[in-house]
């Protein structure tokens, strides 16, 4: 079967990120930690802020241990949208990191692409006094003592712009096709480094529209690709071999690498069984000033 790329354009829009490394005494730790800090992270439609992992780091790390990088995202369009980022870190950090066995917060940031906050010394305040600044492995840090040895955090964590929003949606002749599809393409995409996929496990299952009929909500469930409603609303966008849709949703430090992102996931999928169309969302140009085209 010839998989149809349909002639249109992922819609993606301008945000603050922040990038950090992780290191703790093994896995377990680490991906414990990690997990902990990127959850209920998923969209700005109702997080605070979209976080992801990017990398893991068996070595190569300031302090020789295994590490993750994760990314903190919040579109420019947020109200005080700075503010906002530096309030989910000091937040996810101190109640999901510092509290976490073994671990320690480096700046992972690229120092050439904007401003910094000074994090580590405001997570500070929590060592009451006792918290003393160091020179570790050649970086300004903060040494907190905790009950189980000492947190080190950077005292410097620095933000940059970046892109939200790109994605792909996977049309299946079922469920399990549409799924494997995009579970092929999330695993394209964390190839490419520097960007993260949001959503649990990289996967979206509920795509939504702007609006509601409830005045309420900002944003609620995009009927017309919604497979059960096939034949129950006159604007449906399912074709009848269709029966489920899976969507892969990602944010990348620049539109290079969230078009490579996007090029690798597509080739990817070419051959995915049952796979029917690739497809992706869009705002006809209201959200987003960059238009990410499939078939370029």
């Amino acid at each position: 079967m010839t998989v149809k790329i349909e002639d249109t354009y992922a819609e993606a829009f301008s945000g603050y990120y922040s990038e950090i490394l992780v290191t703790a005494r093994d896995e377990k730790w680490l991906l414990a930690a990690v997990n902990s800090a990127t959850g209920f992270a998923t969209s700005c439609i109702g997080c605070g802020c979209e976080a992801g992992i990017d990398r893991i780091l068996p070595e190569g790390t300031p302090d020789g241990r295994i590490g993750a990088t994760l990314q903190f995202w919040v579109p420019v369009w947020k109200r005080e949208a700075v503010k906002a980022m530096e309030s989910e870190l000091i937040h996810r950090i101190g109640q999901s990191i510092l509290t976490a066995p073994t671990t320690a917060v480096w700046n992972s940031t690229d120092a050439g692409v904007g401003e910094r906050f000074d994090i580590g010394k405001k997570l500070g305040f929590f060592g009451d006094g006792f918290q003393k600044s160091d020179k570790i492995h050649g970086r300004n840090v903060i040494r907190i003592p905790r009950m189980m040895g000492e947190f080190l955090i950077e005292e410097w964590i620095g933000y940059g712009r970046g892109i939200m929003g790109g994605n792909l949606w996977f049309f299946g002749d079922s469920e399990d096709s549409a799924l494997e599809a995009a579970e092929k393409a999330v695993e394209a995409i964390r190839a490419v480094g520097g960007v993260v996929t949001t959503f649990p496990g990289g996967v979206c299952a509920s795509g939504s529209k702007v609006g509601s009929r409830y005045k309420s909500l900002v944003a609620s469930t995009n009927h017309r690709f919604c497979p059960t409603l096939r034949g129950s609303v006159k604007d449906s966008r399912i074709p009848e071999d269709v029966n489920s849709v899976s969507e892969v949703v990602f944010n990348g430090v620049s539109e290079e690498r969230v078009r490579e992102a996007m090029k690798k996931a597509i080739n990817a999928v070419r051959d995915s069984p049952g796979l029917i169309k690739i497809s992706a969302g869009n705002y006809g140009g209201k959200l987003g000033r960059y238009k990410i085209r499939l078939k370029r």
